[in-house]
């Protein structure tokens, strides 16, 4: 297989891209900026801006597999941008990437996803970049016909490190349960589903061998509270978990929590889609051990 991963520099298509190698694939990452350290560098590079639209056939024709894990979130919206950023860059430039994958030859197409359109879809109507997810899966899938397989893996937040690069968040958690920065000793309340990078890998792999064309698998691990999250660092240091405040909370801003501060967005994916996928289950805690393992001073 001949698999091209847009966003591949990051942590969830680098965490594919070592995974696919790993498995003998012929594996090309792509981006806006080429790794400059890390284990990325070692692989082949196609500099390409897909919101500009700027990736030509003679480019996409060289592979049979896209990954597509560049759609954009709160942390890549340009400063002072307003909505119209999530229309450009996720209802208008994820499809229009797709379907220009599939003019040139490309037969199979993942897209990586968010799980609030299918979690909570009561939210597409309340916030816009919630909408242009929707509008990025369904414009995906609906390029889907018999040439060409468009499937959308849709993921909620991922946790776990991009093998052989720090994690920042991760390293950021540690030293919180340490007592390290100063920040509060508390967990705002509310809570929502995590996967790791692990797991999403798996997943996505699986779309990749056993998807049906069309579809948009909605993938998960645990339902935890903001608590269970925060709280599984101090555990892992032998410190009890910190106390529910109803207060914003400086590693879990309430413009990340975008049902709101309070509100759990839980589910169980459905577990047939699970065993097709085949991605493993009850994975947090390990990354998050690891994770301590790895930055406790």
């Amino acid at each position: 297989m001949s698999i091209l991963i847009v966003g591949g520099a990051g942590v969830i298509g680098g965490d594919a891209a070592l995974h696919f190698r790993s498995a003998g694939e012929d594996v090309t990452i792509a981006g806006r900026k080429q790794p400059q350290a890390g284990p990325m560098t070692a692989f082949p590079f196609v500099a390409l801006d897909y919101i500009a639209n700027d990736v030509p056939a003679s480019v996409l024709g060289r592979f049979d597999t896209v990954v597509f894990a560049a759609g954009n979130d709160v942390r890549h919206q340009p400063k002072g941008s307003g909505d119209e950023h999530w229309q450009r860059a996720n209802s208008q430039g994820v499809p229009r990437f797709a379907a220009a994958a599939k003019s040139a030859g490309v037969t199979t197409f993942v897209n990586v996803g968010s799980y609030y359109p299918q979690a909570a879809p009561h939210l597409v109507d309340l916030d816009p970049y919630i909408r242009s997810r929707r509008d990025a899966d369904d414009g995906v899938r609906a390029l889907n016909d018999g040439t060409f397989r468009a499937i959308s893996v849709n993921a909620p937040v991922v946790v776990g490190p991009l093998p052989g690069v720090p994690s920042r968040p991760l390293r950021a958690c540690v030293g919180y349960a340490e007592g390290r920065l100063d920040v509060p000793v508390c967990a705002p309340p509310g809570g929502t589903n995590y996967i790791t990078t692990t797991s999403l890998t798996q997943a996505i792999d699986g779309a990749i061998k056993r998807g049906v064309g069309g579809t948009p698998y909605l993938v998960g691990d645990e339902n935890w509270t903001y608590q269970q999250y925060f709280g599984a660092f101090f555990e892992a240091l032998g410190k009890p978990a910190p106390p529910v405040i109803d207060q914003e909370h400086p590693l879990l801003p309430d413009s990340a929590i975008y049902g709101g501060r309070g509100s759990h967005i839980s589910y169980e994916p459905p577990s047939a889609e699970t065993a097709l996928l085949g991605y493993r289950r009850d994975d947090v805690r390990r990354i998050i051990n690891e994770a301590v393992a790895q930055y406790r001073t």
